[in-house]
């Protein structure tokens, strides 16, 4: 058994929940961050376990910080942050329109200043565990390398917002990986692949990827804490290139 505690955020359905239960099943105390408060306790309920749920909306600092409060008040310390609350709103959005101030800003607040506002109200948390880990979720159409490989099933995606967001996410990963260099904080970049969720709501039925085939991925990173893996981008197939 495993006696790490974890947060994850976004996490009362999809890939996040799968990823919580997971995590449960492989021993570790697990909290379920979710904007509705009600939602994470009944997803909390459904997987059983040591698994508990807490009120977290990741755009908003005083619910970030009134979070952070409670993990401390509970546990004192956290040993996993799994940053992956994020839209594609781009699924839904005017194809025609490629720049869309409004959308960038949107996307932007929870796929990148999200992550940033939890990190800095959880990292003292982190610092007090023996092998503190941060994953933070992102995919490889944030990949430069990706989007220009012609041999990359995602050269010809084209999603600004959200693909530019997890570009910058990916940067948030290694600067900060460098930054807690001589700490005991790893942090790495997580690509779980196309799944069946509730991001894309379109061609979701067309995702090869289960949610638990993709939490599988995020939790095999979350895991390997003491072996290295800081300031990298894996999925399931191993490293990705930048």
């Amino acid at each position: 058994m495993d006696s790490s505690i974890a947060l994850i955020t976004g996490a009362n359905r999809g890939l996040g929940l799968a990823t919580a239960r997971a995590l449960s099943e492989a021993g570790v105390t697990t909290i379920i961050g979710s904007r509705d408060l009600a939602a994470g306790e009944a997803a909390a309920a459904a997987i059983g376990g040591a698994t508990e749920a807490v009120a977290l909306d990741v755009t908003s600092d005083e619910s970030v910080a009134a979070a952070a409060a409670v993990l401390r008040e509970r546990h004192g310390r956290l040993d996993l942050l799994v940053n992956n609350a994020g839209v594609l709103l781009e699924a839904t959005a005017d194809p025609d329109e490629a720049v869309d101030l409004a959308l960038f800003t949107a996307t932007y607040a929870v796929n990148v200043m999200g992550p940033v506002r939890v990190l800095e109200a959880f990292l003292p948390l982190l610092r007090l565990s023996p092998a503190g880990r941060v994953v933070n979720v992102s995919s490889r159409m944030g990949s430069l390398h990706d989007q220009q490989d012609p041999a990359s099933p995602y050269v010809d995606m084209a999603l600004p917002a959200y693909q530019s967001s997890k570009t910058a996410l990916n940067g948030v990963t290694v600067a900060l990986a460098k930054a807690l260099a001589g700490s005991t904080i790893s942090v790495t970049s997580v690509c779980p692949g196309f799944c069946q969720t509730e991001l894309t709501p379109i061609n979701r039925d067309e995702a090869p990827r289960t949610v638990e085939e993709g939490a599988a991925t995020i939790v095999a990173a979350a895991l390997r804490r003491g072996e290295g893996g800081t300031g990298d981008f894996v999925d399931h197939d191993g490293l990705v290139a930048w």
